[in-house]
C-alpha cells in the first residue's frame, strides 16, 4: 500500500525532510509514503536472506540496507526499493551516501527488487523506465498477487516474476511462474523457483 502526500518539493528538500523510520519515496516531486503489509514483508525478508547467502559464498562486497534511496536520473524522483543490493566498493564515490543513504551511480546497484502491491503501475511503468535509464543491470518485479495488467503478466493473469536485464542499455525480460526455476544473470546459482518466492511465508515456517 502507499499514500501520496500531495505537495510538490525538490529532491534536495525531500532529502532534508525525510524522517528517520518510515519508508518514503519521491515521485516527480510528490512524497509517497510506502506501507508494506505482512506477506509483502515476508517475501522481502526471504529474498534478502537467500541473496545474502550468495554474497557470502561468492565473497562479494554487497549489502542489502534496510532503507536506501536510488535517485532517478534527470527527475525529481527517488525510490526506496523493497530489496536493493548495494556494492560497497563504489560507495566512496557516492556523494549522498553517508548523510542520506542515497545512491546516484549505476555501479553502486547490481540488483533491485520490487514486490508488487496496489501501486503496481509504478513498478511496471515509471520505475521500470527509471531503473533502465539509471543503468540498474537487473530488476525484478515480484507480482505474487497477479495485480499487474495483462499486458505485463499475460492472460489469464497469474503470479509472475519478471526479471529485466540490460542488453546494450535496454531491458530485456524473462518471466517465471509456478515451478519455473529463477534465472538471475547476476546470481546464476540462485536455486529458487517462482513458487518458493510466492510462498515465502510458508517456506520460512517449514525451515524453522
Amino acid at each position: 500500500m502507499f499514500q501520496a502526500l500531495l505537495k510538490t518539493i525538490t529532491f534536495e528538500d525531500f532529502l532534508e525532510w525525510k524522517p528517520d523510520g518510515g519508508c518514503y519515496e519521491l515521485h516527480d516531486g510528490v512524497i509517497v509514503e510506502m506501507q508494506p503489509q505482512g506477506d509483502h514483508e515476508e517475501i522481502n525478508g526471504f529474498l534478502a536472506k537467500k541473496l545474502n547467502v550468495q554474497f557470502d559464498r561468492l565473497n562479494l562486497p554487497y549489502i542489502i540496507p534496510k532503507q536506501a534511496l536510488v535517485k532517478a536520473p534527470d527527475r525529481e524522483s527517488a525510490y526506496s526499493p523493497d530489496v536493493v543490493v548495494i556494492n560497497q566498493k563504489n560507495l566512496s564515490s557516492e556523494p549522498l551516501w553517508k548523510k542520506f543513504s542515497t545512491v546516484t551511480q549505476a555501479a553502486s546497484v547490481p540488483l533491485v527488487i520490487e514486490v508488487v502491491s496496489t501501486n503496481w503501475k509504478d513498478d511496471y511503468a515509471h520505475k521500470l523506465v527509471d531503473y533502465e535509464t539509471f543503468g540498474v543491470p537487473e530488476y525484478w518485479i515480484v507480482d505474487y498477487l497477479a495485480l499487474g495488467g495483462r499486458r505485463y503478466i499475460g492472460n489469464p493473469k497469474q503470479p509472475t516474476i519478471s526479471i529485466y536485464y540490460l542488453i546494450e542499455d535496454e531491458y530485456q525480460v524473462n518471466q517465471f511462474r509456478g515451478t519455473d526455476c529463477i534465472v538471475s544473470p547476476t546470481f546464476p546459482e540462485l536455486n529458487l523457483t517462482a513458487e518458493q518466492i510466492f510462498q515465502a511465508g510458508r517456506t520460512l515456517e517449514v525451515e524453522q
